[in-house]
């Protein structure tokens, strides 16, 4: 019982809410880098917003099902097809056994999550399912997805009647979920006053390139050097995900999900934590400018976005008892 790699993606990986807590022991929390997506996809198939799930990289995979499931895509749109026919992003699928998953082109976004209800059965490592590349430890063997893998579900899906659409007929709105500003929103680090004035004014006008050595550990941009007003030996400290540091060559980057567990370099500023599932979806070669906000815009951005998410949950599973039997609910 579970879900094939046909072909492999170039970068497929299971990811989850993440593993907190042990980021004094050298380990990052991980997990996935857009969490709206990976809400959205759980919320829509009825599993818990951090349930893990596969985050995927266009050239995306090929997958079979071997027995049938309840799906659920979001976040970038791959031009997802299931036996060749187009399915959309933001609804439930209900996909039956045989049939195979393909994304053949790369329309928007960086990053797609594929939900399946009930989730896969993997053995969490320190309380995480999500995939840490660097100690090959949690998800699938600790390691991205090949051609051949076997992804064990936790049990098939079964609904109340055969008679059942393979597309249902609701559809997540996300729009109001992410930051559709011009602007990635960032609140002031704890070196901000280390920056001379025209830096600063440079990191809040100015524009900045994703570069093609961006990763899951951090985007690296590309934009007028910022210049601090002495050079000053910074001690290592923590360091957390949105963190934007300035390199010794005075360009920036931003750390995201897979990022070290310490840095010296000067944290000039921060994304708000709302922001960073837009951030995520960021392609290499894209441009971005930063504008600052105040911590309680930013509290109230989070809250905003977390009230939403919740309410997506409690609509979708009163959707999903139309269809589900009754034991499927619990």
């Amino acid at each position: 019982m579970s879900i094939v790699v046909l072909q492999q993606g170039i970068m497929d990986t299971i990811q989850d809410k993440g593993r907190y807590g042990f980021q004094h022991l050298g380990i990052n929390p991980g997990g996935a880098m857009d969490r709206i997506a990976m809400a959205v996809a759980n919320a829509l198939t009825g599993n818990p917003a951090g349930e893990a799930l596969l985050e995927l990289h266009f050239p995306a995979g090929k997958y079979l099902f071997e027995v049938p499931a309840l799906i659920a895509l979001s976040g970038a749109d791959f031009g997802a097809t299931i036996d060749g026919l187009a399915v959309p992003l933001h609804k439930p699928l209900y996909v039956r056994a045989g049939a195979t998953l393909a994304f053949e082109k790369l329309r928007a976004g960086a990053r797609c999550y594929l939900a399946v209800r009930h989730g896969f059965s993997l053995t969490p490592w320190l309380g995480s399912c999500s995939t840490h590349l660097k100690v090959a430890q949690g998800g699938f063997k600790g390691r991205a997805l090949r051609k051949g893998d076997k992804l064990p579900l936790h049990k098939s899906t079964q609904l109340i009647s055969d008679r059942h659409p393979e597309i249902f007929p609701w559809t997540a709105a996300t729009d109001h979920l992410y930051n559709k500003q011009d602007t990635i929103r960032i609140l002031p680090g704890a070196c901000w006053d280390m920056l001379d004035a025209p830096s600063q004014q440079q990191l809040i006008t100015g524009s900045f390139r994703i570069g093609q050595h961006s990763d899951r550990m951090g985007f690296r941009l590309s934009g007028a050097p910022l210049h601090t007003h002495k050079k000053e030996e910074q001690l290592s400290a923590g360091i957390c995900k949105g963190a934007i540091q300035l390199l010794p060559d005075g360009q920036l980057i931003i750390l995201m999900a897979d990022h070290q567990t310490t840095g010296g370099y000067p944290v000039a500023a921060h994304i708000i934590t709302a922001d960073m599932p837009a951030l995520a979806q960021y392609q290499p070669g894209q441009s971005l400018q930063f504008s600052i906000i105040s911590r309680e815009a930013a509290e109230e951005a989070l809250w905003q976005q977390e009230k939403a998410i919740r309410y997506l949950w409690h609509a979708s599973q009163l959707h999903l008892e139309k269809w589900l039997l009754p034991y499927e609910l619990y």
